[in-house]
């Protein structure tokens, strides 16, 4: 069909002050069968800016090119949409398309049609998620002008709103990811992984630990471009001087700053180092990233905090493992570094046998208290110099069993495992071990790596009723007792790492 498009006389001096930016520009698709539409359309908006922005125009003359580059360009602000195309209603079924088939709510749709009975005003302003209506005769200049910059500020907002909430949510996530980090290292190095979803860029920045109190107490825990080579790092006197200085000025004044080119955020802390942030390339990020930066920065510093809170209780509670297992070796009058060597041991060996790093950090906890039930044990019998009389080796066993009976009734998961590798670290992989006489994979495969790395320390060192053995003796013993006494498989890891095993023992 072909409609009139008619322009009143009027002063086309409306486009705001300012360049247009070569960069970026503002997508205006025209839909309209009729190309005279086309053509006055864009010349009468040619000089249009908003923002510092001009206009970019996509045409097309169907509602099925229409449907097409929307799809194409997710980007479009603005269409000017004609009702009666290929159909009576192609327009109306080109807006459904947009707010229902591929749910953009964001593009501001101007419906404009010459039959304005075709389709009535309210009708389709009830029934339809547009923006404006117009009749083609009454877009003049000047009020094609006001439409199209009033929908660019409404898109603007849109977009802005939607950015602001996707930030938050970014920034959600991210601190979710943060608090489960157990270690401040990795805390460091996620904290840089999340600023790149946050803000959209690889950021040059480093996060590093540092003494307020003594500027040589420092090192870089993770860094991203530029610096993404340098988290071994423990001298300042390696940077560039400005960063020095900006590192120095942070330190002194214990408190962030942000510089034209730079951002430096300061964690501190009344239980450890300092942390800073240290983040270059500041002035490419518009106001809005840098506000969300500034959000996310603030739950670092609480997340840095429970980082080095947990580190402190999980210190503590290995120091009161290591203090229970003592107590129990220094009653049979063995060294309580044995303790020790076995969680050190243990480790190795759940860690080259691909063990999950959680299962591995709880192993090392409580593999110190697997000869608790000692306590219970009388001292004639656990310092007796020789062989044990069949009913007081009978009694010397019942102090798995006991072990983990102390232990079970705590609802810690720490102390579950230390229960389980208590009452299981005796069982022997073919069955002819005690209190039960588990074999194979009914044994836990915690106690399985216990029962090896005890019996290589026990033999490796003095005990009250025997001297200790010499290496090639111990390990021979080990092989020998390969799919008997020990896991066949972690006695395979065990030998394949001797060299980090015997620098334990």
């Amino acid at each position: 069909m072909s409609d009139e498009l008619l322009f009143a006389d009027e002063d086309d001096n409306f486009a705001e002050e300012g360049g247009v930016s070569s960069e970026r520009k503002w997508q205006v698709l025209v839909v309209d069968d009729d190309e005279e539409v086309h053509a006055i359309t864009t010349l009468v908006l040619k000089d249009f800016r908003y923002a510092d922005r001009g206009l970019e125009f996509l045409h097309a003359y169907s509602g099925r090119e229409a449907k097409q580059l929307i799809e194409d360009h997710p980007d479009i602000a603005v269409t000017f949409l004609d009702v009666v195309m290929e159909s009576d209603d192609a327009g109306l079924e080109v807006v459904k398309f947009i707010r229902k088939k591929i749910r953009n709510h964001f593009v501001r749709i101007i419906l404009r049609t010459g039959q304005p009975g075709q389709a009535p005003e309210e009708k389709i302003i009830v029934e339809y998620d547009i923006n404006d209506y117009k009749e083609k005769t009454e877009l003049s200049s000047q009020k094609l002008f006001t439409v199209m910059l009033t929908s660019l500020r409404s898109y603007e907002h849109m977009i802005t709103i939607e950015a602001n909430r996707q930030g938050l949510k970014s920034i959600i996530d991210a601190s979710a990811s943060l608090f489960e980090q157990r270690s401040v290292k990795r805390l460091a190095s996620g904290i840089l992984t999340q600023l790149v979803s946050i803000v959209g860029m690889s950021p040059d920045a480093f996060v590093c630990r540092i003494d307020p109190d003594a500027l040589g107490g420092f090192e870089v825990l993770a860094g991203s471009g530029m610096y993404e080579n340098v988290s071994r790092l423990t001298k300042l006197g390696i940077f560039p001087e400005q960063v020095l200085e900006d590192v120095q000025l942070a330190v002194k004044s214990r408190s962030s700053f942000a510089e034209a080119d730079r951002y430096l955020c300061y964690f501190d802390s009344e239980t450890s180092a300092a942390v800073i942030l240290y983040c270059e390339g500041w002035q490419k990020l518009n106001s809005m990233n840098k506000t969300l930066v500034e959000i996310y920065c603030n739950n670092v510093q609480i997340a840095f905090e429970n980082v080095i809170l947990n580190q402190e209780i999980e210190e503590t509670q290995k120091d009161i493992i290591f203090t229970l297992g003592e107590i129990a070796e220094a009653r049979s009058n063995e060294t309580g570094a044995h303790v020790k060597r076995v969680s050190e041991i243990c480790g190795i060996i759940a860690e080259k046998s691909g063990m999950a790093e959680n299962d591995v950090r709880l192993l090392k906890m409580a593999a110190p208290m697997h000869d608790i039930g000692k306590v219970a044990i009388p001292d004639g019998i656990l310092n007796y110099p020789g062989k044990l009389t069949a009913e007081d080796f009978t009694k010397m066993q019942a102090h798995a069993h006991l072990g983990s009976e102390m232990l079970a009734s705590s609802p810690r998961q720490v102390m579950q495992v230390a229960a389980l590798i208590a009452g299981q670290h005796h069982e022997k992989y073919d069955g002819t071990g005690y209190p039960k006489g588990l074999k194979q994979d009914e044994i836990h495969p915690f106690a399985r790596i216990v029962a090896l790395a005890d019996v290589f320390d026990a033999l490796s060192n003095d005990r009250v009723y025997r001297k200790a053995f010499g290496a090639e003796m111990v390990l021979a013993y080990i092989k020998e007792n390969r799919g008997t006494h020990f896991d066949p498989q972690f006695v395979d890891v065990f030998l394949d790492n001797m060299a980090g095993i015997m620098a334990v023992a």
